[in-house]
């Protein structure tokens, strides 16, 4: 015999959700994107991740650019920092720099991130500045109504492609592999349990953490990365990935018909932050302000 299912009422959960402290990470604004976007599980992805770390509001930074995901520090209650379209880094790592005692984190989308701010991706990666880089890549340009962007797929049709987009896509993951971030990773805002996870990673993380989400626009796409279509081609890295070596991880990210969710690659080295604390205390130890020429 089933057992009876136990109906859920909305003021007892929101008691629930109240109780255990999670809406303290809410603003009080309410999400203003289209029904159904992905973007609301990253909301509760990066609220979840900093309730679990413990990591108080008033030391937390998000930055963002221009774009859908631009809109994203004023729901969360946080320190926020709306910047220009494709400096979201530059911004992000002067906040570091300036209080190295902040959790930062940078969000965007695919155009934000790979057209306009392009160039400044392998700096920050290279430099292996100590914050989190969110990217929600639904391959398109939501906020300016559809036209094809960097990740758009070949043969894809927008305002701006009416005749099938001609243009190859960027590949995000190995971009960013090639460019020496210390963390990448991929998930999906149809899974919002193991996009949660995967922020967790993302923000506890030592260096340059670069996390690719895989996000649907349900407005201006009806026909490539749909929650059905994602739903069928997405899978989890095999459980033997070894995510400590680089090859491996560029030989999977290459694999865009069925992309994969997990942590690819991850490594320990020295942020930006600790070069610079070194380099400082060389100069002092020379007593004439300059670092030392040995």
């Amino acid at each position: 015999m089933n057992e009876r299912v136990q109906p859920v009422y909305l003021e007892e959960k929101l008691e629930e959700i109240r109780a255990d402290g999670h809406l303290e990470y809410r603003s009080k604004s309410l999400p203003t994107w289209c029904p159904g976007c992905g973007y609301f599980s990253m909301v509760e992805g990066l609220t979840t991740a900093l309730k679990r770390l413990e990591i108080d509001s008033k030391d937390t930074v998000v930055v963002s650019g221009i774009g859908c995901a631009s809109r994203f520090p004023f729901f969360v209650n946080t320190y926020g920092f709306h910047t220009l379209h494709g400096r979201v880094l530059p911004v992000a790592t002067g906040v570091k720099i300036g209080n190295d005692a902040l959790t930062v984190v940078a969000v965007g989308g695919d155009g934000d991130a790979f057209a306009i701010g392009g160039g400044h991706i392998p700096h920050a990666a290279r430099r292996n500045v100590n914050l989190t880089y969110l990217v929600f890549d639904n391959g398109i340009y939501g906020l300016t109504k559809g036209q094809t962007s960097p990740t758009s797929a070949l043969g894809f049709k927008t305002s701006s492609t009416p005749y099938e987009n001609r243009d190859a896509p960027l590949h995000p993951l190995m971009m960013l592999l090639s460019y020496g971030a210390s963390w990448v990773g991929q998930a999906y805002a149809g899974r919002q349990h193991h996009l949660a996870d995967m922020i967790t990673q993302a923000v506890s993380h030592q260096g340059f953490s670069f996390l690719r989400v895989l996000s649907p626009c349900v407005t201006f796409d009806k026909t490539n990365n749909t929650y059905a279509n994602l739903n069928t081609t997405v899978r989890d890295l095999p459980d033997d990935h070894d995510n400590s070596n680089l090859m491996a991880a560029m030989n999977q990210a290459s694999r865009d018909d069925h992309p994969a969710l997990g942590l690819y690659y991850k490594e320990d080295r020295e942020t930006l932050e600790q070069v610079m604390k070194a380099t400082a205390s060389r100069s002092v130890k020379t007593g004439t302000g300059r670092a030392d020429k040995q």
